[in-house]
């Protein structure tokens, strides 16, 4: 599957942004979906998750009650809806799909397809 992340600017803090993760190839339905970030200097990290149906959702504490996951199985798209951006938020933003499922894995090499990450920068 390839995927193709957007959505990505520059935003003031406390605004909002929403991300999309365009998929194509292979049926979008088998995949778990994940967002990850990696800000300048650090290590790609865990943002958020959610499994092939939709019905469940993981999320790193530091986003938590601000940012949601979702996912259109028809529309083969995931989206990462985030609120009151904060200035820590600011990072290259990638989906990621894995076949096994592990939507609420934090670790990179768990997830078999990448997409090419897309800049949000957040304002003070």
């Amino acid at each position: 599957v390839q995927l193709q992340a957007s959505g990505g600017g520059l935003v003031q803090a406390g605004g909002s942004l929403r991300l999309s993760c365009a998929a194509s190839g292979r049926t979008f339905s088998r995949y778990a979906m994940a967002w990850f970030r990696q800000a300048p200097g650090k290590e790609r990290e865990f943002v958020a998750g959610i499994s092939r149906s939709g019905g469940s959702t993981a999320y790193a504490d530091s986003v938590k009650g601000r940012f949601t996951v979702s996912r259109d199985n028809a529309k083969n798209t995931a989206y990462l809806q985030m609120n009151s951006l904060k200035p820590e938020d600011t990072a290259v933003y990638y989906c990621a799909a894995d076949n096994g499922g592990s939507y609420y894995s934090a670790r990179v090499p768990e997830y078999d397809y990448w997409g090419q990450g897309t800049l949000v920068t957040v304002s003070s």
